[in-house]
């Protein structure tokens, strides 16, 4: 019976001991890549003006969409951006084919044109027309 308890106390010693000992840190997982701003050499620049006075279009949604057949599924893509003060639109990560522009903006007709983006770096110009007048 001595020798169930001497183990006993053996064994609660050693598992007490051994969890009192600092256990090595977990090293730190590296951080996720950082999402970089898309470079200035990779976007479509679509540049949206107006009127007989070829002014700039502020604010107006410019939607540029592609479609790819596959065998098994097709894949569309859809990317919405707006114009800033200079009737300027970016576009990052254009994917390069044919694509569909369209811009829609307040007080101006739509617009829509399928184009092929053969280089990234390209530029559109696109002009709006006022919508015809209802009597």
């Amino acid at each position: 019976m001595r020798h169930y308890r001497s183990s006993f106390v053996f064994c609660t010693l050693l598992f007490t001991l051994v969890g009192a000992l600092p256990l090595p840190a977990q090293q730190d997982a590296p951080p996720p890549p950082k999402t970089s701003s898309p470079s200035p050499e990779n976007r479509l620049t679509v540049e949206v003006t107006g009127g007989d006075a070829n002014k700039p279009v502020e604010n107006a949604s410019v939607y540029l969409k592609t479609f790819e057949e596959h065998r098994l599924k097709d894949k569309k893509t859809e990317i919405s951006v707006k114009t800033n003060q200079e009737g300027i639109a970016h576009i990052p990560d254009v994917p390069l084919g044919r694509v569909l522009i369209q811009v829609v903006a307040d007080g101006w007709k739509s617009y829509g044109h399928w184009y092929d983006i053969s280089d990234p770096k390209q530029t559109i110009s696109i002009h709006l027309d006022r919508p015809p007048k209802w009597y």
